[in-house]
C-alpha cells in the first residue's frame, strides 16, 4: 500500500481549502484542534493509513487554508466541511474530531447523520459548563493585551513574585503565546457575541445522536475539558468516554500509538 502523504487543495464557494491525505479504503476524516492545524494529525495518519483513507484538512482560516474576510461560525464550518466531502464524492465516513474539531465533528453529526458512520472525539469543546461565561471574558481581556504589556511586566518580575502574581503572569503569558497565533479559534470560542456562541453550543442536542461515539479524554487535561468529555458522555446514548490516565490536552500529538490503536479498533468493531 501507498503510504506517502498527500496534501491538496480544492476551491471551495468560501475559499481555498488545504487538506493532507493517507492510505486506502475506509474514508476517515480527522479535524483539527483550536490551536493547532492538520499536521497534529500526521503520526496518527501514518498509522491509521495501513488500514483506512485518511483526510485531515485545515479548516477554513486555519494553517494554509484561505482565510477569508467573513464572519466565522461553527455553522459555517460544517458547511465548509460538508462541501468539502462532497468535492470528494465522500458519502459516508468516520469522522474524528479534537477539541473544536469534536465540537465540528459532533455538528456534522447532528446536521447530516446520514452521513457519518461512527464519531471519535478527544476532548471535545462545545457544551455549556459552570464558569464558562467568566472563562470567554478572561480571554478576551487577556487577548487585547499586547506583548509589551507582557514585556513590562518580565522586567518588573521582582515585584509580581513579592505579591504572588509571577505563577498567573506566566500562565496568562503562556496562554497569549499559544492562543494569539490563531484569531479563527479565537472567534469561534469565544470572540462573538455570546448569544451566538451559545446558540450553537450542543447539549440540548447530543441525544440526538444515535451512532456509536468514542470519547478519549487526558486525565491530565483541565478540569473544563474533564467536564465536557464527561457532558458528551453522558448525553450521547452510544458513548464510550475513554479516559488516558498520563495524557493532557494534546492526545493527537503526545498519544499517537494509543489514539490510532483506539480509533483503529472502534471503527473496525474491535472494542466492547
Amino acid at each position: 500500500m501507498d503510504m506517502f502523504l498527500r496534501n491538496a487543495r480544492r476551491k471551495l464557494s468560501q475559499g481555498l481549502l488545504f487538506w493532507r491525505e493517507a492510505g486506502e479504503g475506509i474514508p476517515v476524516v480527522l479535524l483539527h484542534g483550536s490551536w493547532c492545524e492538520s499536521s497534529q494529525w500526521v503520526g496518527v495518519m501514518e498509522t491509521l493509513a495501513k488500514d483506512f483513507n485518511c483526510f485531515a484538512p485545515d479548516l477554513l482560516g486555519f494553517g494554509e487554508s484561505e482565510n477569508p474576510n467573513v464572519h466565522y461560525s461553527i455553522d459555517l464550518q460544517v458547511e465548509c466541511i460538508a462541501e468539502f466531502l462532497q468535492a470528494l464524492k465522500l458519502e459516508r465516513v468516520y469522522l474524528v474530531g479534537h477539541s473544536l474539531g469534536g465540537w465540528l465533528a459532533a455538528s456534522y453529526a447532528l446536521k447530516y447523520p446520514e452521513q457519518v458512520a461512527r464519531l471519535v472525539l478527544l476532548a471535545p469543546e462545545g457544551v455549556k459548563i459552570s464558569g464558562q461565561e467568566a472563562e470567554w471574558r478572561r480571554m478576551q481581556k487577556l487577548l487585547k493585551r499586547s506583548p509589551v504589556y507582557f514585556k513590562i511586566l518580565r522586567s518588573l518580575r521582582f515585584i509580581t513574585k513579592i505579591f504572588g502574581l509571577d505563577k498567573k503572569f506566566d500562565q496568562d503569558w503562556q496562554t497569549y503565546q499559544t492562543i494569539k497565533p490563531f484569531p479563527t479559534a479565537c472567534q469561534l470560542l469565544f470572540q462573538r457575541q455570546q448569544p451566538e456562541i451559545t446558540a450553537e453550543l450542543l447539549q440540548d442536542r447530543l441525544p440526538e445522536i444515535e451512532i456509536p461515539v468514542l470519547i478519549l479524554q487526558g486525565g491530565k487535561d483541565s478540569t473544563d475539558a474533564l467536564t465536557r468529555s464527561e457532558v458528551y458522555s453522558k448525553l450521547i446514548s452510544q458513548a464510550e468516554l475513554r479516559m488516558i490516565a498520563h495524557a493532557g490536552n494534546d492526545l493527537p500529538q503526545s498519544c499517537v500509538g494509543v489514539v490510532a490503536g483506539d480509533i483503529r479498533d472502534f471503527i473496525l468493531g474491535n472494542r466492547g
